[in-house]
């Protein structure tokens, strides 16, 4: 049981490792992404560094391959904390992909898609808060930032009364991450220098 759940954790982490944002940058601008903006592999820098068409095509592969990995480990009946640790691995191979010698993304996409995975109705949820904060502050990272801070109390109060003791872990996890993944853009945020999506082309 051990060796299968190291092999699913190795198909998480290749999963997540896939550098959509890199490719994007190769292909439709001729640039390596992480030399450009924040440095990021994600779709907001992608957005900022590439255009709209490359970015949507980023943040779908990155939901994806959160939401797959542990649809993969749901559909080999894993227990509930192999769901849990396939998708961290699938999160940590997007923050430090092998491809990328560990220079990823921040992993907002690729938590939702792994939230998506674990309880459809929490990951809903999430992105309801996104799009809303979104839509009213016009800017990604204190939408995700506060998306973030909201899901410990989402999965705590799981709509489908599905919470398990493995999942509410991992949400606090994912929070800490986010939060640590955007602790330059807090900066920015704090000194009112944080892009909005209106800047981006």
């Amino acid at each position: 049981m051990h060796f299968q759940l190291i092999y699913f954790i190795c198909i998480g982490y290749l999963l997540g490792s896939m550098p959509s944002g890199y490719l994007a940058g190769q292909w439709f601008a001729g640039i390596d992404i992480r030399a450009k903006g924040s440095g990021s592999t994600g779709a907001t820098n992608v957005l900022r560094e590439v255009g709209k068409a490359a970015a949507i095509g980023v943040l779908i592969v990155d939901i994806a391959k959160g939401a797959i990995a542990v649809l993969i480990a749901k559909a080999f009946n894993l227990s509930e904390t192999s769901e849990v640790l396939v998708g961290l691995a699938a999160l940590s191979g997007h923050i430090w992909p092998i491809w990328l010698k560990f220079k990823g993304g921040k992993a907002v996409a690729t938590s939702l898609g792994m939230l998506l995975g674990l309880s459809l109705p929490v990951g809903l949820a999430c992105l309801g808060i996104f799009l809303a904060t979104i839509s009213f502050t016009k800017i990604v990272s204190l939408s995700s930032i506060f998306t973030s801070i909201c899901l410990p109390w989402l999965m705590a109060w799981s709509l489908d009364g599905t919470t398990k003791p493995a999942y509410l872990i991992v949400a606090c996890a994912t929070t800490i991450m986010v939060l640590w993944r955007h602790r330059s853009n807090i900066k920015r945020l704090i000194a009112g220098t944080e892009p909005r999506i209106s800047q981006f082309r």
